[in-house]
């Protein structure tokens, strides 16, 4: 299992518009420059992030910003805009077990509970850590440099 890098960029994107928007427009490029990706991908994902009511973005070279304070977006939230698989599900189980062959019956019973438990456990661990714990820690880096 892996989550995309859409998540760490979506951290990565909040990070730095808190981080430099005193001192420059926060844009895609800006952003792309930062992160070190094509300012599409931005482009794409600060809209997601946008549809989540997490940032907003002014048209053109007008640049972006936090819709909401940081202490009230979690990491969660951020998974749930840029990363969420179909139905909220972070495990995506095979279509078809064969029904005739023994564990192909019986493995849906099996992992079912099992994957929501650690879905769960991670839900509440990434609810439990907001984006300003992030851009708190970097920042002191950031000061240590």
């Amino acid at each position: 299992m892996q989550i995309s890098s859409r998540f760490t960029i979506a951290i990565h994107i909040l990070t730095c518009i808190d981080t430099f928007k005193d001192d420059y427009k926060v844009t895609s490029d800006f952003l792309a420059g930062s992160i070190n990706v094509n300012p599409v991908v931005i482009r794409r994902l600060l809209q997601q992030l946008k549809a989540a009511g997490i940032v907003n973005v002014i048209r053109g070279s007008g640049g972006a910003e936090i819709a909401k304070p940081l202490s009230e977006i979690t990491m969660l939230d951020i998974y749930k805009a840029v990363d969420s698989i179909e139905n909220g599900s972070l495990f995506h189980f095979h279509e078809n077990p064969n029904k005739e062959c023994p564990v192909g019956r019986n493995i849906h019973n099996v992992l079912d509970d099992k994957l929501n438990q650690i879905q769960t456990a991670m839900e509440n661990e990434m609810r439990s850590i907001t984006i300003q714990e992030i851009v708190e820690e970097t920042k002191k880096y950031i000061q240590e440099e």
